[in-house]
């Protein structure tokens, strides 16, 4: 299994940049897909970006053209810069390996300020 901590997040106001991290333990980071991931209050968990291992990224409509999806292997850290922030990108934000069941990290708060 993998454990994943996510760091980052905060209270920005809309219009807004922030930057999450996730690092992965394990030596096989480079070799997985990884996803980040958002639940929002009384909603299920949805994803938001996903990068492959050959860093081909994609994204969900709702976040397309302001967030971006990185990965540095070299770290075993993958990265979402999100820009342009509105108060519906309010979640607690996740990382994880596409289609494994490893534990969800603890995740990281992204509140909106409207």
């Amino acid at each position: 299994q993998v454990q994943f901590v996510e760091s980052g997040g905060g209270l920005v106001q809309a219009g807004g940049s922030l930057r999450l991290s996730c690092a992965a333990s394990g030596r096989t980071f480079s070799l997985h897909h990884m996803g980040w991931y958002r639940q929002a209050p009384g909603k299920q968990r949805e994803i938001v970006a996903v990068i492959n291992t050959d860093g081909i990224t994609n994204y969900a409509d709702s976040v397309k053209g302001r967030f971006t999806i990185a990965r540095d292997n070299a770290k075993n850290t993958v990265y979402l810069q999100m820009n342009s922030l509105k108060p519906e990108d309010t979640a607690v934000y996740y990382c994880h390996r596409l289609g494994f069941a490893d534990p969800w990290g603890q995740g990281t708060q992204v509140t909106v300020s409207s």
